[in-house]
């Protein structure tokens, strides 16, 4: 055992990690920190070899819709040459999605136009509806049309990146060369573990692994395609359908205006592999929100 002597001029030096030196004696213990200051991260410089990904994400306030928007900010942070268009279901700009975006350093376009009432709550025929996030989508593509000049050298792919999943670096670099449409797999909707395009030998699609009406003409989710950017500009008329959609159709509405089931490019390894997860932030139970002395009402979650 050492003695309290020896002890007592044993000095032990550590750096941790904030850069900060502590001095230990049998005493006291000196601490001598420097302040982190919590920055961004900034996304990879820009490169004019590479196509730009112009990823659309349509919004809607809720409880999560901070956390989901952030959770998908820190991945996006990683990839070169991406424009993000952030498009808000709301009368509107946020304030809370116009500050988000302002802090995350990203390439960005925010926008809004909010989903007639009507078109919410209007009673429709069996299997009709209007899903959400279609009218947000469509401006999106409204503003590459009218922003970006179909005769110009500018190369780009577009995807529809919702806000609610879960994404791997490597699908993104996968559709980065999209040449008409890429497809691949995605998890966990559908009731399955995860949905597909089938493949044959020669490494075409020729149809859909899907419980859900699997004749739909692209049964394949929205996060499962990505479009060449030249392909949207080159036909203005394609877009998401607003009116009489089956459910499950919107991304038939607008693939059938682009292309046929021979132009799909297969991606993620002839689509063995899961890079996208429909996983879902889970609904916070709030029941004590409003409790006296609790939590405060201005304050941003």
């Amino acid at each position: 055992n050492v003695s309290d002597r020896h002890l007592h001029s044993i000095k032990v030096f550590m750096g941790d990690i904030l850069g900060t030196v502590s001095c230990v004696t049998m005493n006291k213990c000196i601490t001598k920190a420097t302040q982190m200051k919590y920055v961004h991260q900034r996304p990879p410089p820009w490169s004019d070899t590479l196509p730009t990904l112009h990823i659309i994400t349509p919004t809607y306030g809720r409880p999560v819709q901070k956390a989901e928007l952030t959770r998908l900010t820190n991945t996006l942070l990683h990839i070169p040459n991406l424009h993000w268009l952030v498009v808000e279901d709301s009368v509107q700009r946020t304030a809370l999605v116009s500050r988000l975006l302002e802090n995350t350093g990203l390439n960005y376009t925010h926008l809004n136009v909010e989903t007639p009432e009507n078109l919410k709550t209007q009673k429709k025929p069996r299997n009709v509806r209007f899903p959400r996030g279609t009218m947000q989508r469509n401006l999106a593509l409204r503003w590459l049309r009218e922003h970006i000049n179909p005769n110009s050298s500018h190369k780009g792919v577009v995807y529809f990146a919702d806000d609610d999943n879960t994404y791997s670096l490597e699908l993104f670099e996968e559709m980065r060369w999209t040449r008409n449409v890429s497809v691949w797999p995605v998890a966990f909707v559908g009731g399955l573990r995860y949905e597909s395009p089938k493949i044959n030998s020669q490494g075409k699609v020729f149809g859909w692994k899907t419980v859900f009406d699997p004749r739909r003409p692209f049964a394949i989710d929205m996060a499962g395609f990505a479009v060449n950017l030249q392909l949207i500009l080159s036909k203005p008329q394609a877009c998401f359908k607003l009116k009489r959609v089956k459910g499950g159709y919107q991304e038939s509405s607008l693939l059938q205006g682009l292309v046929t089931l021979s132009d799909l490019e297969p991606k993620a390894a002839n689509c063995t592999k899961i890079l996208v997860w429909h996983t879902r932030t889970e609904r916070p139970l709030l029941v004590n929100e409003g409790e006296k002395g609790f939590t405060s009402g201005t304050m941003e979650v």
